[in-house]
């Protein structure tokens, strides 16, 4: 439930309405506004009688929410979020951000030399995977601890952010440390002791999107996160699991414009993952900017055919710099017909 204060409220009838809830055994959180406050009332299992709140001074109204994410959804909270990315900000109104990087830091050359050349091609962050979920597990699965090092060394050598995946809650201490963005991958978006750990650290998190996840679950995902009281989350489409088999998944772009819709945090779309062929992430790109996202994050290695992971979806120097110059003009041409 969501109880709207009127303009009018004082400290004191806002007090007493969160003293009204406590009381009931549910979790007040003001939400300050610009011209009047809510209080989100949270904890609740099903339908809350609201007959004791809505005739207490300065209560305007007290509406039902039925949805399973509260702090995420925009009738909690209508304004949008900025998230903060060491001085990056991702979000509605600000300008568009591309994260560009290898799938997986491979060696100290590999990582500098991406670092250096994305960089110098305007990318706002650096990705890299230190610790890597794979289907199987013979495959290569990450430098771990020595990947987040060389991270370092990658963005104390060109200034990028970094944004690199933790796995599990007993390596979020240790990828914060090295990381500022810290990103939850696709199978892990419902694990949800690492969502807890997570929502209690003060750095910023992406979170993808499940590839069976639909939209309302992967909100829910989300208010995990804020629950614990970390509001700096951005969310990532990166393709869902369907029946077609031409690409790697289906990217669902109609989400973007839709999540908008529901929630004031900002999203961004993967199509790297989403499409799985080198050729189809830069037209995929360019389409999740028109269809609003706040960012994209792009796979580059400076030779994919020896990538040890995401080879062929991985784009070569010369497609990362044509993608970046494409993705300008765009972006030029989207101002002026915004």
């Amino acid at each position: 439930m969501l109880i709207v204060m009127n303009h009018t409220a004082s400290q004191a009838d806002i007090d007493k309405v969160i003293e009204v809830v406590s009381g009931m055994g549910f979790t007040a959180a003001p939400i300050p506004g610009g011209e009047r406050t809510a209080i989100g009332v949270l904890g609740n299992k099903g339908y809350v009688d609201d007959s004791t709140i809505r005739d207490l001074p300065g209560v305007q109204q007290a509406i039902h929410v039925s949805k399973p994410y509260k702090l995420v959804s925009r009738d909690f909270h209508p304004d949008n979020t900025i998230v903060d990315v060491a001085g990056v900000k991702i979000g509605e109104g600000e300008r568009p951000v591309v994260v560009g990087g290898p799938c997986a830091v491979e060696s100290e050359e590999q990582i500098l030399k991406t670092a250096r050349f994305v960089k110098q091609c305007g990318a706002d962050l650096l990705r890299g995977g230190a610790f890597k979920p794979r289907t199987g597990p013979h495959t290569f699965q990450g430098l771990r601890e020595e990947g987040l090092k060389l991270l370092a060394k990658a963005r104390t050598a060109t200034g990028l952010p970094i944004v690199t995946e933790v796995m599990s809650p007993d390596n979020v201490a240790l990828v914060a440390e090295y990381a500022d963005l810290l990103q939850v991958g696709a199978r892990n978006m419902q694990n949800f002791d690492l969502l807890r750990e997570l929502g209690r650290i003060r750095k910023p998190i992406l979170l993808k999107r499940g590839m069976s996840a639909t939209i309302e679950e992967f909100l829910a995902a989300a208010e995990y996160i804020l629950a614990e009281g970390n509001d700096q989350v951005i969310l990532c489409e990166r393709g869902i699991r369907t029946f077609e088999t031409a690409t790697r998944n289906t990217l669902d772009l109609a989400m973007v414009p839709l999540v908008k819709e529901l929630t004031h945090l900002p999203v961004m779309v993967d199509p790297s993952h989403a499409t799985g062929k080198r050729s189809l992430v830069t037209p995929m790109s360019k389409a999740a900017l028109v269809a609003g996202a706040h960012g994209v994050l792009v796979e580059v290695h400076p030779e994919p055919e020896k990538a040890l992971s995401d080879g062929p979806q991985s784009l070569t120097f010369p497609g990362f710099e044509a993608l970046m110059a494409d993705l300008k003009k765009l972006q030029n041409c989207l101002s002026c017909c915004g």
